[in-house]
């Protein structure tokens, strides 16, 4: 390939691709929706608040076309309904990303067992049980010159121990550690299907995740990050656009932290 020939608006471009965003309501999946709505996808979201999943399709609409399909995805038979809807309507699904998640915060001494049931079933298993229901739709968009992706949003805790004291969040470090590790476990799955799996680990974005550890830290997380702040839309919307596109389309089995340097240069808060 000569350095003249790339075609940059066909390197990113999502135009005629299917995309799935668990958890796309709010947060980092709203912020990868509308990253893959405005580089041409058609993107369903989905979310067990019908109200909130409807309200955001409506206001990422403005974008492209966004459908709400809310969805408990814990739920077998919901799940089931969810990828039904999806191949009655388009027949494939080019992107699924694994975004829908949990977390418990509690002291070590009163952290509860029963928080581990609770966060590693939606965190790590229901990932792995979309990915697995998704295949034959995966499979279906999938080829050698364009595979199908799935994105599993991990994070840095699950990179190293968190710097933040004083909220216990064991249930979910050691969840996205989990996610980190089954990402590379279904890359060697799905790889000879033509569908690449890889991870994003992300450092510190406002969301209703991240409320509580931005009311108890403030500005001590951008002073964690060696760019001296915390994440903002268009970061982690580009990584999805990239994993997503003809330029991401080589990268597989891989982890990939959007942090601005924030796990290697840890300090506690």
């Amino acid at each position: 390939m000569s350095a003249d020939s790339l075609d940059l608006h066909k390197l990113f471009n999502l135009e005629d691709k299917v995309a799935l965003v668990t958890g796309g309501s709010r947060g980092i999946g709203r912020m990868m929706s509308q990253g893959l709505l405005q580089a041409g996808a058609r993107v369903y979201i989905t979310a067990r608040t019908a109200r909130m999943c409807q309200q955001t399709a409506r206001e990422l609409s403005e974008f492209g076309e966004c459908e709400a399909v809310p969805a408990d995805i814990n739920d077998a038979d919901a799940r089931r309904r969810l990828i039904a809807h999806i191949g009655d309507r388009d027949g494939k699904l080019d992107i699924l990303i694994n975004n829908a998640g949990t977390a418990w915060g509690d002291s070590y001494e009163n952290y509860a067992v029963e928080a581990f049931d609770k966060v590693l079933q939606l965190n790590v298993a229901t990932v792995f049980a979309m990915t697995r229901d998704c295949t034959p739709l995966l499979e279906a968009a999938a080829s050698d010159a364009q595979p199908a992706r799935v994105i599993n949003i991990g994070s840095i805790d699950g990179l190293h121990i968190p710097a933040v004291h004083g909220i216990g969040t064991y249930a979910y470090t050691s969840s996205k550690a989990a996610v980190h590790h089954l990402t590379r476990h279904l890359a060697v799955e799905l790889g000879p299907k033509q569908v690449t799996v890889n991870a994003i680990a992300p450092g510190f974005f406002h969301s209703k995740l991240t409320d509580k550890i931005f009311e108890y830290c403030g500005d001590k997380l951008a002073s964690n990050s060696l760019l001296g702040r915390v994440g903002e839309p268009e970061d982690i919307a580009g990584l999805a656009i990239y994993l997503s596109s003809r330029a991401g389309a080589y990268v597989h089995g891989t982890v990939i932290p959007v942090d601005g340097g924030t796990i290697i240069n840890q300090k506690h808060v």
